[in-house]
C-alpha cells in the first residue's frame, strides 16, 4: 500500500546566517570547490548507473533520509519544478513533490510536504533539520550547506518583462533605470547583484508578490528560472518572457549534511531509468516549460 501523504506549513524560526560547512558523501569530502564538487558528483553518478535503487531501502538509509519516520519534502508553490497547487489535498504536482513522493514510495515511509514561501527558507529549514530533501538549483554556495546528488534536469535562467517595459532584448536589461526583481535571497540575487552594473536588483518576499508588481509597473523585468517566469507570465496579462538566458540552473535532489548513510542509495535512485522518466512525466504534468536544450543530464 502506498503512503499517505499530507501538507504542512513550515513555522520559521528565527534567523540566522547561513554557516558555510564541508558537504561530505561516503568515501571524502565534497567540498574545496564547485570543480572538485562536480567531478566527484560525476564519478558517483557513473557508478551508480551501474546500477538502480532497489525497491524496498535497507533501514540505515530509510533512518538517514526520514529520521522522523516520514519524508518531509520541502517545496514552495508557484514553482512547476516545486509546487503547483491542485484541486485537493494529494492532488499537488512539481518535479520536487512527485519526486519526493516517489522517493517516500522507496524508502516505505508516508510523505509530508512542508511549504516555504522561497528557495533560500528551503536551504535554512534542511540545516534547521525541519525537512529531509527538496529540488532546487545546485549552486556552489548552496552545495556549501547541504548534499546534492547529480542534477535531474536542466533549466534555462531569464527574465519576465512586465506589461509595456521598454526593455525587449537581454541586451537592454543592464541599463540605468531598470528594476529587476529577484526572489529575495535566491541564487538569481546573488548572481545578477554581482553581474548588473547599472540595472537595480530588487529583492522580492515571493513569486506571488513579484506577479503583483509587474502588474502595477513597480518592477521593468523579474529574473528566474523560465519555469517559473513561464508560469508568472501565464497570470500577468502582457508580460513576456525574453528570449535567451543568463544562466543555466542544475536542479538536483537536496538533503541535510551528515546524512552520508544513504549517499550511495540516493545516487543511485536519481539513475535509476525509472527515476528518470518520472522527472521528465512530472515535469510535463506540472507544465514546466524553459528547459534547456539539453535538459536531462
Amino acid at each position: 500500500m502506498k503512503p499517505p501523504s499530507s501538507l504542512s506549513l513550515a513555522t520559521p524560526q528565527g534567523d540566522r546566517p547561513p554557516t558555510a560547512r564541508q558537504s561530505r558523501f561516503r568515501g571524502g569530502k565534497l567540498g574545496r570547490g564547485p570543480v572538485r564538487r562536480g567531478l566527484l558528483a560525476l564519478g558517483l553518478a557513473v557508478l551508480a548507473g551501474c546500477a538502480t535503487a532497489p525497491a524496498t531501502a535497507p533501514d540505515q538509509v530509510r533512518q538517514a533520509l526520514a529520521p522522523t519516520g516520514t519524508l518531509r519534502i520541502a517545496a514552495y508553490p508557484g514553482s512547476p519544478t516545486s509546487l503547483v497547487p491542485g484541486g485537493s489535498p494529494g492532488q499537488e504536482r512539481g518535479v520536487a513533490v512527485e519526486l519526493g513522493r516517489e522517493l517516500a514510495r522507496r524508502l516505505g515511509v508516508p510523505a509530508q510536504i512542508v511549504l516555504f514561501e522561497r528557495p533560500a527558507e528551503i536551504i535554512e529549514g534542511l540545516k534547521a533539520g525541519r525537512a529531509d530533501v527538496t529540488l532546487t538549483n545546485a549552486s556552489p554556495a548552496r552545495a556549501k550547506e547541504v548534499d546534492f546528488t547529480p542534477a535531474v534536469l536542466r533549466l534555462e535562467s531569464g527574465y519576465l518583462a512586465a506589461p509595456g517595459s521598454r526593455v525587449t532584448t537581454m541586451a537592454q536589461v543592464d541599463a540605468p533605470g531598470v528594476r529587476v526583481g529577484v526572489a529575495q535571497g535566491s541564487s538569481s540575487q546573488a548572481t545578477l547583484s554581482r553581474d548588473l552594473k547599472a540595472a537595480q536588483v530588487v529583492p522580492v518576499a515571493s513569486v506571488a508578490v513579484a506577479a503583483e508588481q509587474l502588474r502595477q509597473g513597480q518592477l521593468d523585468l523579474f529574473a528566474s528560472n523560465k519555469g517559473i517566469l513561464f508560469d508568472m507570465g501565464d497570470r500577468v496579462p502582457g508580460s513576456r518572457v525574453l528570449e535567451g538566458h543568463w544562466a543555466l540552473e542544475q536542479l538536483a535532489l537536496g538533503v541535510p549534511q551528515g546524512r552520508q548513510a544513504a549517499a550511495a542509495w540516493l545516487q543511485a535512485f536519481v539513475a535509476d531509468p525509472a527515476t528518470q522518466a518520472l522527472v521528465r512525466q512530472a515535469a510535463q504534468r506540472a507544465g514546466l516549460r524553459g528547459l534547456a536544450a539539453d535538459s536531462t543530464p
